[in-house]
């Protein structure tokens, strides 16, 4: 028992010497910087949810052997377990031993936390004289304030400025991705970073402008890009990548000014080219752009004009309507105002169009052009319609009136009721409109009779298209016979 016991101690003696020599080795290395001005190019690529792949290739001198490279102003959000370096050629002289993310930025708050336990140097200036006198200090707290020993003493608050032999080496000026590499040759290396980084997002905003019939409109999308990664990216190319990307484990932005500046360039923009992604789509700039760091930014997308569209007002009601009995159903109910248009080659677009919000705007007599809605579409494929809700009409409006209630049968099996209505539609337009009116209708329903002619749009819906001459009302009767 006692030789198993000095066999242990050995053992771990020697393996606290191993472990001791490989940061004593790792030290002794001279660490090589690479910057901004090594890089060759960049390429970064988006995604809808706060997530980007960076590329980052820089040409690099290495020696032969183990050494250092820190590459620094890599993105502050990087996910350092996703970062890969590799040689673009020779690649199998090139071998990355280990590698260490430094975010912990210089600051003077935190280099006073590094040096809790350590022994700086506190400079007083003689208020008369101007002479500097110096003495040691041990910070022994730095949390909400500084506590120093100085001498016999205890002293709070800083007495005079503070100076620190050296900074370090965990705490950097900018994120530095700290690699030790082993190579078999030395020499100039072509070295590409990739990793992914949060911090990056962008979103789709388009703007329309509706023609004076409502018939045609002028559409213009653009890439909303909002860089919080901690990097700049320097003359870049740009993919972005539209689809609802899974993830294991892991927007409105302030728009002023800028619905005005993509109204100017509608027609001249130019779209980025789009292509399939496994069952995403990607959009690829058609050339270099700079994205600065804590920068909003709007890159052309796509533009199309005389695209024919379809404005529609629709009435929709509630099925508690025909549970129960009840009087006046609603006074001067407005109709909802749509327009829908198709995604298609025919209609002047035909490119998937990545969800986003649409915003539309309509000129006045004066030729001004003026907002009169939006809405949030989605992803949206070719060939797909575009509808969009602007808001409710302001002079088309009903009146809902439940007219009759009669229940006919009611038991814990089944429940019959009969019961009408009346539906008062009002155009304070100077031309006439339709309104599409929608009723949902609970369990089994049947229309028994009706003034206008309906369809049985689904299982629980049914609709009529209701015309209004101007300055006008038209008015809707009809039965129904509902069993649940």
């Amino acid at each position: 028992m006692k030789k198993f016991k000095q066999f242990s101690t050995g053992i771990a003696i020697l393996t606290a010497g191993m472990l001791s020599i490989i940061p004593f080795a790792r030290a002794q290395m001279t660490e090589q910087r690479s910057t901004l001005d090594d890089q060759q190019q960049v390429a970064v690529t988006i995604y809808n949810s706060n997530l980007a792949l960076v590329k980052d290739l820089r040409r690099v001198t290495l020696p032969a052997g183990e050494s250092l490279l820190a590459l620094r102003e890599v993105a502050a959000g990087m996910q350092p377990e996703t970062a890969l370096l590799r040689s673009l050629k020779n690649a199998a002289d090139f071998r990355v031993v280990e590698q260490s993310f430094d975010f912990d930025l210089l600051t003077p708050g935190k280099l006073l936390e590094k040096y809790v336990g350590r022994t700086v140097q506190v400079v007083r200036v003689h208020p008369q004289t101007g002479a500097e006198s110096f003495e040691s200090a041990q910070v022994l707290a730095a949390n909400g304030g500084v506590v120093l020993r100085m001498g016999d003493r205890i002293e709070t608050g800083i007495p005079g400025r503070l100076v620190y032999p050296d900074v370090p080496v965990n705490l950097r000026d900018r994120p530095t991705l700290v690699v030790q590499v082993e190579t078999d040759k030395a020499g100039v290396r072509d070295l590409e970073l990739s990793y992914l980084t949060g911090g990056l997002s962008w979103q789709a905003d388009y703007v329309a402008e509706l023609d004076k019939q409502d018939a045609h409109l002028d559409l213009s999308g653009w890439v909303t890009l909002n860089n919080q990664s901690g990097a700049t990216y320097e003359q870049a190319r740009l993919q972005l990548v539209a689809g609802d990307v899974h993830r294991v484990g892991r927007q409105d932005m302030d728009m002023r000014g800028f619905e005005e500046r993509a109204m100017k360039v509608m027609a001249a923009a130019p779209a980025m080219v789009e292509e399939s992604l496994l069952d995403y789509h990607l959009y690829t700039l058609d050339r270099l752009t700079t994205i600065r760091e804590n920068q909003v930014k709007q890159v052309a997308l796509l533009s199309g004009s005389g695209i024919p569209v379809n404005k529609e007002y629709l009435l929709r009601g509630a099925d508690y309507y025909y549970r129960g009995r009840h009087n006046d159903l609603g006074k001067k109910l407005k109709a909802a105002v749509y327009l829908e248009f198709a995604n298609s080659a025919k209609s002047g677009l035909g490119m998937p169009l990545p969800k986003g919000i649409l915003r539309v705007y309509k000129k006045d007599s004066g030729g001004n052009a003026q907002f009169v809605g939006e809405d949030r579409i989605d992803h949206t494929p070719k060939n797909e319609k575009v509808r969009l809700r602007l808001g409710d009409a302001f002079d088309v409006t009903a009146d809902r009136m439940q007219t009759d209630y009669k229940k006919i049968a009611g038991g814990p099996q089944e429940t019959v009721i009969e019961t009408a209505y009346r539906l008062e539609l009002k155009n304070a337009r100077s031309e006439p409109v339709t309104v599409r009116v929608e009723e949902p209708m609970p369990g089994d329903w049947q229309i028994l009779q009706t003034s206008h002619p309906h369809i049985k749009k689904d299982a629980h819906t049914a609709g009529w298209q209701i015309a209004i001459p101007a300055e006008g009302k038209t008015v809707l009767t009809y039965r129904v016979r509902v069993r649940y």
